[in-house]
């Protein structure tokens, strides 16, 4: 080792220093890293340089002449790897993975919202490379000494070093979080205690491997699944029959929507913080305010999206099944087989369609909609779409609903629409004609712009409910808002807590992931719903107000109107909500308090949780569903339906 560092030139070290000390300084600046103890202190500084050592031996096993060249490309490399990471870190504060990386149908799109990523001192994070270009410049102009090229067994006390540091650091980062790389879903823990450079590798290696159990999978796997559904079913369908055997029918709501259309809107980047909420003495959302108190309006719903954003809300509303921890599903798994919403509804009579003022390719729907079992996908080539009517990411909201109940009027009825807006999207641009309220005043110029445009989204609601009263669909139509996840990431927290009036902790960064979950049924009684609910629960419920009865459905979703179910959410991420407490990281918080609980409120419902989350990865990367046909004709499987369980027991 000794020999190495002191017959390579110095600057080569330099730029092994630069790279070390430019990782460390992003890590704990831009990826927020906190190091609560000196075991922190040392992982942080350890997880860059096994990567870092082992690309720099590869540079010193090359040709002399070679191996300049090669390590200012290797500078370049990682540091756009590290850039790329910070800019996507800024809005979603997660980190990039090989499935986001092939969303390349995506990158056009993402013109406004990349820019308003980018800071004028990010040149700082590659000011290391013309510094090592000059000073390789002037080495080559004064060395006395030819450099020469390195043999392995030269190089194996650099090796050894490489070694005893990767031990070290996985050694130490299993102590502060145990079977670390078991938990593939958190990566802000993997790249806390790993490194970004070994992260990444880690990526590459369970992308690698991410088509190997499709290949292994087999029926009894779905089984197994099916098993644990029907087994949850079963358990609260007798806790309900020992509570109650006779529930008041004023308080059922099976069928109620029975035959009508049903309208789902996608209310993009729409938190629930904003409802019934002012800015600047303005109401954000005057109309959705009024529509609540005639409508079922759960109060706690979670979006449980990951990296799929959009695309993952969608795929856990249509399947009642978790989207994948890396990258979407859209795109991972879209030649997968599924029992999707719209094929279930088009079953029972209804015609279904998605309409969209964007291209039919973003998010890859054009492929996965196919799959799913849509009759019809209306893309912004089915909508009159002008430089006026049109920002940002496409067609606005308010000519979308306009034009999309003009097709709705040449449809079958009963149908099944999607509408998905696209307004109130990152970076929130919007006209000053369109500003029914002013921007808010903080340090986040993405907050400020926030509540403009969700305003717009509130009145462009609005108008499609006057469309719809006008053109006679309205009486015969069930209209379903949602949230489709957070617009205003934990980069914001500071302007958060000015506009909240209160600190950011992580139970809040935990509440503010609820959206809004409105279910307008005209005629029906308004109510507010306090139960612990997520997007994962949508397609049950949905069919319980239609009043179907779906049998052999492979989902993990329940009926939000069972007043027995378990009030519990699972986020992606592993974290989860139940009416009591909130598990984050790894932490319990008493809701009451928001504080850490003293009493283990959270033990009971973790071994569920990982199970649950990892019997819905089973389904997806092993394409399960294929299976379904064929077990079927075995052996039929139960209904989660308790009517049809009664049936079987009496």
């Amino acid at each position: 080792m000794k020999q190495i560092i002191s017959s390579k030139p110095l600057v080569f070290w330099v730029v092994l220093a630069f790279l070390w000390v430019k990782t460390i300084i992003v890590s704990l600046t831009e990826f927020q890293f906190s190091l609560e103890n000196v075991n922190q202190l040392i992982i942080l500084l350890l997880n860059p340089l096994p990567v870092l050592l082992l690309a720099f031996t590869f540079i010193l096993m090359q040709k002399e002449k070679r191996q300049t060249g090669l390590l200012l490309i290797f500078m370049s490399l990682i540091s756009a790897i590290l850039y790329a990471n910070i800019v996507y870190y800024r809005e979603f504060t997660d980190f990039i993975t090989i499935p986001l990386l092939l969303m390349g149908n995506n990158i056009n799109d993402l013109g406004s919202s990349v820019q308003t990523l980018v800071n004028g001192y990010d040149l700082l994070f590659f000011i290391d490379i013309p510094i090592a270009a000059i000073l390789l410049y002037k080495w080559k102009k004064v060395r006395n000494t030819p450099d020469e090229k390195y043999s392995f067994k030269k190089l194996s006390p650099l090796y050894g070093l490489i070694i005893l540091i990767t031990i070290a650091n996985i050694s130490l980062a299993n102590i502060e979080r145990p079977e670390l790389l078991t938990r593939t879903f958190d990566r802000d823990l993997l790249v806390k205690n790993l490194g970004i450079y070994s992260y990444h590798i880690y990526d590459a290696q369970l992308h690698i491997t991410s088509s190997v159990p499709r290949v292994f999978a087999n029926e009894s796997e779905l089984e197994e699944v099916n098993d644990y559904i029907n087994e949850e079913a079963i358990d609260y369908i007798i806790k309900e029959d020992n509570e109650d055997m006779e529930k008041s029918e004023e308080k059922d709501l099976f069928g109620i929507a029975e035959g009508k259309n049903v309208i789902f809107v996608a209310a993009e980047s729409l938190q629930d913080f904003v409802i019934n909420e002012t800015v600047n003495g303005e109401e954000i959302t005057p109309f959705l305010n009024d529509l609540i108190d005639d409508s079922l309006y759960f109060e706690e719903f979670y979006h449980q999206s990951a990296q799929g954003k959009s695309s993952d809300s969608e795929f856990l509303i249509a399947n009642s099944l978790y989207p994948s921890a890396r990258g979407a599903v859209f795109f991972t798994h879209s030649s997968n087989d599924y029992y999707a919403m719209p094929e279930v509804m088009k079953e029972n009579g209804y015609y279904t369609a998605s309409l969209h003022g964007n291209n039919g390719s973003f998010w890859n729907r054009n492929v996965m909609y196919e799959q799913f079992g849509y009759d019809r996908f209306y893309t912004k080539d089915d909508y009159n779409v002008t430089e006026e009517n049109s920002i940002g990411w496409g067609l606005k909201d308010i000519p979308f609903m306009e034009q999309s109940v003009d097709h709705m009027l040449d449809m079958p009825q009963p149908f099944y629409t999607n509408l998905i807006t696209l307004t109130n999207h990152f970076p929130f641009d919007l006209g000053e004609e369109d500003m029914y309220i002013d921007r808010y005043d903080s340090n986040s110029n993405t907050l400020n712009k926030y509540f403009p445009t969700v305003r717009y989204m509130d009145e462009s609601i609005k108008e499609l409910f006057n469309e719809l009263k006008e053109n006679g669909l309205y009486e015969d139509s069930m209209i379903i808002i949602y949230g489709d996840h957070n617009g205003i990431s934990t980069n914001h927290n500071k302007a958060m807590g000015q506009y909240l009036d209160k600190e950011v902790t992580p139970f809040v960064e935990v509440e503010l992931q609820q959206v809004p979950l409105i279910i307008h049924i005209p005629g029906a009684e308004g109510e507010t719903i306090s139960t612990v609910s997520g997007q994962i629960d949508v397609r049950p419920t949905l069919f319980h107000l239609l009043g179907l009865e779906i049998e052999n459905q492979t989902i993990f979703g329940n009926n939000l109107f069972s007043e027995d179910r378990e009030e519990l959410v699972i986020l992606r991420n592993g974290d989860f909500i139940t009416d009591e407490a909130m598990f984050i990281g790894n932490t319990c918080y008493d809701k009451t308090t928001g504080e850490p609980a003293e009493t283990p409120l959270c033990e009971s419902y973790k071994e569920k949780v990982q199970e649950e989350l990892q019997l819905s990865d089973s389904i997806i990367q092993g394409d399960l569903l294929r299976f379904s046909e064929s077990i079927k004709e075995q052996q039929p499987i139960q209904s989660i339906n308790k009517n049809t369980f009664n049936e079987q027991e009496h």
